[in-house]
C-alpha cells in the first residue's frame, strides 16, 4: 500500500517537510559516492532554510510541553498502562530538554562555518560548485567516503535535537488516528468533519497496482479526495471507477 499524507495547517506542513528532508539526509549520508554527499549537503542547507524560521523552535517546544501535560493528566487513571505512559512522557521530556538546550536559532553553529557558507552561497547557482569555483570543496569531495561521512555527521549532529522533536510529535499525531476503509464513487470521495474536533493530518493508503494518484484537499469542515489516472502524455484525468482505500484522520 502506498501512503499519502495531507496536512491541514501550515505548522504540520512545515514539520512534514522537515521530516522528509531529515530522512533524505540520513539516506544520502550512508552512501559513499561524492555525488551523494554533495546532495547530502544540498539537503542540509534546505533544512537550514526551513528550520531557520524564528518561531519554529519555540513552537516545537510549546507542542512538546502541551503533550507532556496532556499525558501527565492520565496518571492514575484506570486502564492506563503506567509503564508505557512513563516511557512516552520520558521521550517527550528528553526531546524537550535537548531542543531547549540549543542556543539561538536552529543551525546557528553551522551559519558560523565560513567554509560551509561559501558552498551554500553557490550551491543554488547552476554549476556553481565546479572545481574552478570552489577548489577547497572539490578537494573535500576527493577524500575517502568515511572521512566525508564523519564531517557530514558532525554538521548534522547540531540539527538532531530538532529531528528528534519532530519524530516524537509526528509519531504522537499519527498514533492518534484510527484507520478505516472507505470508497471513492466514480473517483470522488468527500467526508464532513465533526464540529468541535480539529484534525491536523490525513493519512491515506491505496493499492499501487491500481495506478491511481490522489488529489487531496481539506479544511476544518470537509475533506475531499479525487482519484486521478495519468495518461500517456502525463495529464491527470479523473478515474471513473469505484475504488476502496484506507483513510486515517489524526487530531
Amino acid at each position: 500500500m502506498v501512503l499519502y499524507e495531507y496536512p491541514f495547517n501550515e505548522s504540520i506542513r512545515t514539520m512534514l517537510r522537515l521530516e522528509h528532508l531529515f530522512d533524505r539526509l540520513g539516506a544520502l549520508m550512508e552512501r559513499e559516492a561524492a555525488l551523494d554527499h554533495h546532495f547530502a549537503l544540498v539537503t542540509l542547507f534546505e533544512i537550514l532554510d526551513v528550520a531557520s524560521r524564528a518561531d519554529l523552535k519555540s513552537d516545537l517546544l510549546k507542542e512538546l510541553e502541551k503533550h507532556k501535560a496532556q499525558f501527565n493528566a492520565y496518571r492514575g487513571s484506570p486502564g492506563v498502562d503506567a509503564a508505557r505512559l512513563d516511557e512516552v512522557i520520558a521521550r517527550i521530556d528528553g526531546a524537550f530538554q535537548r531542543l531547549n538546550a540549543l542556543n539561538g536559532k536552529t543551525g546557528a553553529a553551522l551559519a558560523g562555518n565560513e567554509w560551509l557558507m561559501s558552498i551554500r552561497s553557490r550551491i543554488s547557482i547552476p554549476g556553481g560548485t565546479c572545481e574552478f569555483d570552489l577548489p577547497a570543496y572539490y578537494n573535500w569531495q576527493q577524500l575517502l567516503p568515511v572521512r566525508r561521512r564523519k564531517d557530514l555527521m558532525g554538521w548534522a549532529q547540531t540539527l538532531m535535537p530538532m529531528a528528534e522533536a519532530l519524530q516524537v510529535l509526528l509519531g504522537l499525531l499519527r498514533d492518534s488516528g484510527s484507520p478505516h476503509k472507505v470508497a471513492a464513487h466514480a473517483g470522488q470521495f468527500q467526508q464532513s468533519l465533526p464540529a468541535g474536533r480539529v484534525y491536523q493530518l490525513l493519512r491515506m493508503r491505496i493499492d499501487p497496482s491500481l495506478g491511481l494518484i490522489p488529489e487531496i484537499s481539506g479544511h476544518r469542515l470537509m475533506v475531499s479526495i479525487r482519484l486521478m489516472r495519468q495518461d500517456e502524455e502525463g495529464r491527470l484525468k479523473l478515474a471513473p471507477e469505484d475504488t476502496g482505500f484506507e483513510l486515517t484522520l489524526c487530531a
